[in-house]
């Protein structure tokens, strides 16, 4: 699907030399904006992401009930925005302990799933069961609450993504008890 000429409303200045951006169409075809001075051009891509199924003993999992948007006051997974210097399974250990009180190591990647965003129109988020190491559980940073849910005592799950997750860890879990 060609993206559209609106996706680039706001993009107006070159970030590398301050000139003004003109839509052109690249060599694929694409129209995107671009530096008629310098050459530089402006790709706009989906935003990484990482979630964080974090499983206790009891096979419970940790949910947060988020503070800020998109999707304020919603439950989901511990989960945040991949820094430049991060891996996405770095941003999962660091999520998990901001978020939760809890620290601990990604055991599996749960793949990845693609969601549409209020704020930055598409993400792509990155699945990590995790594996508690220490710390106690205790609401941060973006979550205004935390807590421990069986799979059966789940509330509505605020994004897609994580609701794949889930079920990815469900299915784990339901295979090795049989």
């Amino acid at each position: 699907m060609p993206i559209k000429k609106e996706t680039y409303v706001n993009i107006n200045y070159c970030v590398e030399c301050g000139s003004k951006l003109e839509l052109v169409t690249d060599q694929e075809g694409r129209v995107r904006p671009k530096c008629k001075n310098c050459g530089w051009t402006f790709y706009k891509n989906p935003i990484p992401a990482s979630a964080c199924v974090i499983m206790n003993d009891k096979q419970e999992i940790v949910i947060v009930k988020r503070k800020f948007a998109p999707n304020a006051g919603e439950w989901a997974l511990p989960s945040g925005y991949v820094e430049i210097d991060q891996t996405p399974e770095e941003c999962a250990i660091s999520e998990m302990k901001e978020e939760t009180g809890l620290t601990g190591e990604a055991v599996i990647q749960l793949g990845y799933h693609t969601d549409k965003s209020p704020i930055y129109e598409k993400v792509i988020s990155f699945g990590f069961l995790m594996k508690i190491k220490g710390g106690k559980l205790l609401a941060g940073d973006d979550a205004a609450e935390a807590c421990f849910v069986t799979f059966d005592d789940l509330p509505e799950i605020a994004f897609p993504s994580h609701i794949k997750f889930i079920n990815i860890v469900k299915a784990l879990y339901l295979e090795e008890k049989n």
